[in-house]
């Protein structure tokens, strides 16, 4: 019997691999004649560069950026010599994650240390950029990562605008003229898990800008200024993306991305998929275990297990999602090719304690999973 074991993380417990790995351990206490390939995956959140060093065994390289408030931080990044290719999490610079609830400012965060990461990948020949933008701490529309790119947004005084997209309010002048010329010959694909635009009640500001520690006044600001810089990236370019689904993703980034890199947006577990050779290894598997820490109604938005489960059912294999808990809305999955699901906990149990024993709930979860799934067959664990 082959499985294909194919988790994204689950939060604050396990990162994608160890969760790949805790439902090999279980599959094969089973017995019997049973081969478990892992293969972690992520969409395009947090959490994606991992999966994506481990699905295609890319070289994890670090680089000297500066973080979402402009302090000196150290940031990972993959690199993929045979292909030419360059892995960039956003989360890795400009991360929420890597600020105190009492540092997050939607106003004056930047993406400044992405566009350090590109040049990273720039200086390394990188024809091809794979760029995951989950996680972020920032809604300045990719205006640091432009600056950091070489591009100049200034005021109506000629000035440099201070980092933030706060300070998009008074852009007058985007001068592209000292962008990297490496860009040109660049080819970019963008991971977003989200299909909000730029501007509005569905953008950036006002959906992201809350998580980010914007107030609602801050939050009418941020969307202000981020349609400042729409329309300021519209006269200069001659096109307009600000309602591209995506455009919202990361503070805006999608925009960016799109805009003044050429990216194609897509679905991040596409892309993570694409990579990993999901496809292919999904053309011998009788069987295929995926999970997260939540399976609820947004998780046919573009989330791991429902993104594995539509690309099983054109295969004819049945998925099973192990996750931490089944939140309302969860059976909406079944409608896209998940056959069963189930959540970990063995009995009530803390949070804390669940989180602790995220691991051995997987393992447990799979072994009972595969006996059953091999007596059902006719056979015997």
């Amino acid at each position: 019997m082959k499985i294909l074991i194919c988790p994204d993380s689950f939060k604050d417990a396990l990162p994608a691999a160890d969760a790949a790995r805790a439902i090999a351990v279980g599959a094969k206490r089973a017995g019997g004649d049973i081969e478990a390939r892992e293969c972690p995956l992520a969409d395009g959140g947090e959490g994606s560069l991992d999966a994506l060093l481990a699905a295609t065994g890319a070289e994890r390289r670090s680089a000297d950026v500066h973080d979402a408030l402009g302090r000196p931080a150290r940031a990972d990044w993959g690199w993929h010599a045979a292909s030419r290719t360059a892995y960039v999490e956003l989360a890795e610079a400009s991360g929420l994650q890597a600020l105190a609830p009492d540092e997050r400012t939607a106003l004056d965060s930047s993406t400044y240390g992405v566009g350090e990461l590109i040049r990273e990948a720039l200086d390394s020949g990188a024809e091809h950029l794979l760029l995951t933008l989950g996680g972020s701490a920032t809604n300045d529309g990719g205006a640091g990562m432009l600056a950091a790119l070489g591009a100049r947004l200034r005021d109506g005084e000629g000035r440099d605008l201070a980092p933030g997209g706060a300070a998009l309010a008074d852009l007058a002048e985007l001068d592209l003229d000292g962008i990297d010329p490496r860009l040109a010959g660049l080819r970019v694909e963008t991971a977003v898990d989200v299909d909000n635009p730029l501007l509005g009640k569905r953008g950036a500001s006002a959906v992201f800008g809350p998580q980010k520690g914007a107030s609602p006044d801050e939050v009418g600001r941020l969307d202000a200024a981020l349609a400042r810089f729409a329309d300021v990236t519209a006269a200069t370019l001659g096109a307009d993306y600000r309602d591209l689904p995506g455009a919202g993703a990361a503070g805006g980034m999608g925009f960016a991305a799109r805009a003044f890199l050429d990216a194609e947006l897509r679905p991040g577990i596409e892309l993570v998929m694409a990579q990993a050779g999901v496809e292919a290894l999904l053309t011998d598997a009788d069987l295929v275990i995926t999970g997260e820490g939540q399976l609820d109604g947004q998780s046919l938005a573009g989330k791991t297990p429902v993104g594995v489960a539509r690309l099983a059912r054109r295969h004819g294999v049945p998925v099973v999602v192990l996750a931490g808990r089944l939140a309302p809305g969860w059976q909406a999955a079944f409608d896209e090719g998940v056959s069963a699901a189930f959540a970990l906990a063995d009995g009530p149990m803390a949070l804390d304690e669940a989180l602790e024993r995220c691991a051995e709930l997987l393992a447990d979860r799979s072994e009972s999973l595969v006996r059953f799934w091999v007596a059902l067959a006719g056979g015997r664990p």
